[in-house]
Order: C-alpha cells, then sequence, then structure tokens
C-alpha cells in the first residue's frame, strides 16, 4: 500500500507546474482558510434553515452533533498521530515532489483538514442531502487538492474522510445519552435569538 501511496502522490504531484492558473486554484483551495469558510458557512446557513420551528430545531440539534463531531475527530487524529507518526510525502520523497503549499509539522495519516469537512459534510447530509452532496464534493477537493500539493498520500485522505463520517455515527449514537440536555441547549439558545 505504501508503494501505491507514493506513486499516486507523486505522479499526481507531478501534474503541478504546467499549468500555473491550475496550480494557483489548487493553492486557494488547500489553504488553510477557504475550505473551512466553506464547511463553516454551509453549517451556519443550515443551522437557520427550516421551514418550521420543529423543523429548525431538528437543524440545529443536527447542527450541534456535526460541531461535536468536528471537535472529537480532531482528537482523534491527535491521538492517531502521536501513536502512528506517519511522515509526510514531502519529508520521505522531497526531491520527487513539488510542495505547492507550506509544509505541516504534524504527521501525515489520518488527514485531519479531511476529517473535519467529511464530519461537516456528514452532518449537513443528514439535514439536506443535495446539500450534504455538495459539502461532500468540497471535502473531496480539499483532501484531493492537499494531495496534489504534496501534503498528503492518497491513503491519508481516506483515512481522514472514514475518521470524519465515523465519528459523525458516533456522536449521533452518543447524543441520545445526553438528551434532554443538549435539547435544552438549543431551547436555551434560541431563547436568546441565536437561532
Amino acid at each position: 500500500m505504501n508503494s501505491l501511496d507514493t506513486s499516486i502522490v507523486i505522479w499526481l504531484n507531478g501534474l503541478s507546474g504546467n499549468i500555473k492558473i491550475f496550480d494557483d486554484l489548487m493553492r486557494i483551495v488547500a489553504s488553510d482558510y477557504l475550505m473551512p469558510l466553506v464547511f463553516s458557512l454551509g453549517m451556519f446557513g443550515l443551522w437557520f434553515s427550516g421551514k418550521t420551528p420543529a423543523q429548525r430545531v431538528m437543524y440545529q440539534l443536527t447542527m450541534l452533533v456535526g460541531i461535536s463531531a468536528l471537535s472529537i475527530s480532531n482528537v482523534v487524529v491527535w491521538l492517531f498521530n502521536i501513536t502512528l507518526e506517519r511522515p509526510r510525502p514531502f519529508v520521505e520523497h522531497g526531491d520527487q515532489l513539488n510542495l505547492l503549499f507550506y509544509p505541516p509539522t504534524d504527521p501525515s495519516f489520518p488527514a485531519n483538514p479531511v476529517a473535519v469537512g467529511f464530519a461537516a459534510a456528514t452532518a449537513a447530509w443528514t439535514i439536506n442531502r443535495k446539500f450534504g452532496w455538495w459539502m461532500f464534493a468540497a471535502a473531496s477537493l480539499f483532501g484531493f487538492s492537499r494531495l496534489y500539493a504534496g501534503v498528503f498520500y492518497p491513503s491519508d485522505i481516506v483515512g481522514g474522510a472514514v475518521v470524519g463520517i465515523a465519528i459523525y455515527g458516533f456522536t449521533t449514537y452518543f447524543r441520545r445519552f445526553l438528551e434532554p440536555m443538549i435539547t435544552s441547549f438549543v431551547r436555551l439558545i434560541r431563547g436568546l435569538s441565536a437561532a
């Protein structure tokens, strides 16, 4: 698997440097700003959506679970990082890669930005399938851009996606044990006119 991972990242990154506008676009998408903003705005929009008050409360509960999944995904990725400590592709194969992104210092597996993106996309998908697919596409593009930039291996991207989706599922299941506290929290927020 490691040789396949290496071959894919070297081949894909080898396409960089040929079309400047595509490289610039991948740098923008891979940045720490654009896609996290897209995920945040998507979740913010879903927080205030819903045609009826009951539907809006259900959406807000789902977004709270999604926000919790984002946080827990970060912790799970950190636990993987301190356990596995997989080097980044540009560390192991720097002479064969054209790094289009700043060199992150944390381990490679699983891809934290992808885990967060897929957790947000899964939350969106449970509310609105069509919008959720757009969020999944955005999370996939985020992972692809980091792969193209030479920052992650393909298995890091897949691992991040699995972590994000699985943690959302776990958080949804765990929510049952925290009721009615979570619903009361949403009602409190609604009482403060923030929902």
